[in-house]
């Protein structure tokens, strides 16, 4: 093989380095053995991330649940995506999250990152910590529960100009039934922006999804869709997509 061939072939190896060390850095964290988000966001980064961002996930320690292996990738995000239910990280791991979220940039949370870092009715392990606040604070939310899993909520989009124009591109606005059970989140905070609604027979309706503009200046997204099936469907991929995109919007408006 002559040099010219040899360098011809190495060229495109040289010229996509450089653009990939460019692109967003979207990191997700995972942490919950209900929904297998495990399996679901990295499908997701797969099919939808891969030609825009880099990705990176972190996943709780096998032998520790409390403990994210490989979470020092939260000071190179751009984009912070939340799955994880009811851990107490080590203060030193929730410090950097403290960090990453006083900075101003954006957060992405789904399903069960209302109540990541709140254990229930127990202490955290010696040398761990819990953030209490962290619905109300990141995301403006007041997560109590949620319906029984039997009973299916219709989600319905509303139609409110202040709705970014971003988060719904591509998505068909007809009314469609969950995958999992309606979280109970009311109240939200006054600075949220509400795009979807849930309702179960009987009771009233509950947001699904919303924006949230921080105390820093952050902007937080949060939607409790989050089940397999949600994944499986045809509005949740497209929105967590439209959310990371919007995120990045907003966080270059804001600097």
């Amino acid at each position: 093989m002559s040099l010219r061939t040899l360098l011809w072939l190495l060229l495109p190896v040289c010229v996509a380095a450089p653009v990939l060390a460019e692109q967003p850095h979207v990191v997700m964290l995972i942490a919950e053995r209900e929904y297998e988000t495990d399996q679901t966001l990295p499908k997701f980064a797969e099919q939808h991330l891969q030609d825009r961002y880099r990705t990176t996930m972190v996943f709780a320690k096998p032998d520790d649940k409390n403990t994210l292996d490989g979470i020092d990738a939260v000071k190179d995000a751009d984009v912070l995506l939340i799955s994880v239910r009811r851990r107490a990280l080590p203060e030193s791991q929730l410090d950097l999250i403290r960090d990453y979220v006083a900075s101003g940039k954006p957060v992405i949370g789904i399903r069960t990152a209302n109540h990541a870092f709140s254990l229930r009715k127990e202490e955290p392990p010696a040398g761990h910590d819990q953030w209490i606040d962290w619905d109300a604070k990141v995301f403006g939310g007041s997560y109590t529960n949620h319906y029984g899993n039997d009973l299916k909520a219709k989600v319905t989009f509303r139609s409110d100009g202040a709705i970014p124009k971003t988060l719904l591109d591509g998505i068909r606005t007809q009314p469609f039934f969950a995958g999992g059970s309606l979280y109970k989140v009311a109240p939200l905070a006054e600075a949220a922006v509400v795009l979807m609604d849930g309702k179960v027979e009987g009771q009233g309706s509950e947001p699904v999804a919303w924006t949230f503009t921080r105390a820093d200046g952050g902007k937080s997204f949060y939607t409790s869709l989050g089940h397999r099936d949600d994944f499986a469907g045809d509005v949740l991929p497209t929105l967590l997509k439209n959310a990371i995109r919007w995120s990045l919007e907003e966080s270059k408006i804001k600097k």
